[in-house]
């Protein structure tokens, strides 16, 4: 029984080896995020059923002498071994898990700021046009421009100017 454990065991690695590959190069994090929840689900259930059995072990090898004859205690010694790497490896896949979890959540977060910065970015450049679309826009006789014909060709110009300042000024502070 002990023994069926360990392939079961190493399909487990295997998946926390394929989302540790996968937190990195996939782009859809909601699948990362349910094959986390899922095999954290695995290590956890496992956890349940190996969990008892341990206590149930130390409680026979207690009282071993009762129960078995002198030529198995081997045996016995070697399922009480089986069952504490059982544990401790279920125990590593766990902290693993743990670990893939508070990753891809860095992941998340960091896709999640350069995007926020992009949209910053964009907001802050098209302020000042809305600003001075705005201002030019409003029904007053002695605005700058307002009989002149080449007047919208100049604000536009000053609005391009403010654009392209913007965009020099965030490569220059390493934004874009």
């Amino acid at each position: 029984l002990f023994d069926y454990c360990f392939p079961i065991l190493d399909k487990i690695g295997f998946k926390l080896d394929r989302l540790t590959e996968a937190i990195f190069t996939e782009r859809r994090s909601e699948e990362v995020v349910r094959d986390i929840s899922d095999v954290k689900q695995e290590i956890v259930a496992y956890r349940k059923v190996i969990k008892p059995e341990r206590s149930t072990l130390r409680l026979l090898e207690r009282s071993r002498t009762r129960y078995l004859p002198e030529d198995l205690e081997v045996y016995f010694d070697d399922v009480v071994d089986k069952a504490e790497r059982i544990w401790d490896q279920l125990d590593n896949y766990k902290e693993v898990v743990e670990a893939l979890e508070t990753t891809n959540e860095s992941v998340i977060a960091h896709k999640q700021n350069d995007i926020l910065r992009i949209l910053t970015i964009f907001s802050v450049i098209l302020l000042p046009l809305t600003l001075i679309t705005g201002l030019f826009g409003m029904n007053f006789h002695h605005i700058p421009f307002s009989r002149d014909y080449h007047g919208f060709v100049v604000t536009v110009g000053i609005m391009f100017s403010v654009a392209i300042g913007l965009l020099g000024y965030f490569h220059w502070k390493r934004w874009i």
